[in-house]
């Protein structure tokens, strides 16, 4: 009896080339849709939460006896708000473009990177801002004579104080989708072309000068012993 058989198991049938590359054209789309999927959740996450800190922000106002406050009042609560619709905006956008599957080219991906740069340093911005005003609003500035207004207007502090920590979560999601939109762009594109930096053009003059002036030198001691003669 031939020994080509292993027990009572049979051999395995060896698979044909256009069977694996099948196999593999199907993990490789089963895995870009799920990457799809993740990036299209990641950048809705942003807009919901770009949504509720403009939502809350918009409705800041409180009245007592010692007067009125509106987030309106104040340039970096506005900045917010501009900043966070902007954002959220972007993101449904963004979003929509993501979950299109369409194949990856460079322009796409740059355009996602910028973008993505622009945004994240926009909503950051808006954030810090805010968060300065909040401070002052708290503790006050004894320098300038600004005293504290939180004490008076608490609900106002609160409910801004609310909107800016909801800000700094979105600012969390922009960073993750900037990395993502940049390790997708240089891992799948070559970089931009090197050009000579300014140090070696520079050194590479000065060789031409040094080489130029040592051929002129023997001519002008040649002009000098004329005039010595």
């Amino acid at each position: 009896m031939e020994k080509s058989e292993k027990g009572n198991g049979v051999a395995p049938a060896t698979r044909s080339p256009m069977a694996l590359m099948g196999s593999s054209r199907n993990e490789n789309q089963e895995v870009n849709t799920s990457m799809r999927t993740a990036e299209t959740m990641l950048r809705l996450v942003p807009m919901a939460l770009g949504v509720a800190a403009l939502v809350v922000m918009l409705k800041n106002s409180q009245s007592n006896d010692f007067g009125s406050v509106s987030y309106s009042d104040l340039g970096a609560f506005r900045y917010l708000v501009h900043a966070n619709g902007i954002c959220a905006g972007y993101s449904l956008l963004s979003a929509i473009i993501a979950a299109v599957p369409r194949p990856s080219t460079m322009p796409r991906a740059w355009t996602f990177f910028l973008l993505d740069q622009i945004l994240t340093y926009i909503i950051l911005g808006a954030a810090a801002v805010s968060t300065e005003v909040l401070y002052l609003a708290n503790k006050g500035d004894s320098a300038i004579t600004w005293s504290a207004a939180c004490g008076t207007f608490a609900g106002f502090c609160h409910k801004a104080t609310i909107a800016v920590v909801i800000t700094f979560v979105a600012v969390l999601c922009y960073a993750v989708l900037s990395l993502v939109s940049s390790y997708r762009l240089f891992t799948k594109f070559d970089a931009p072309v090197n050009y000579p930096k300014l140090s070696q053009f520079i050194q590479a003059t000065e060789r031409v000068g040094w080489r130029l002036g040592r051929e002129r030198s023997p001519e002008s001691d040649d002009d000098n012993n004329k005039d010595g003669c």
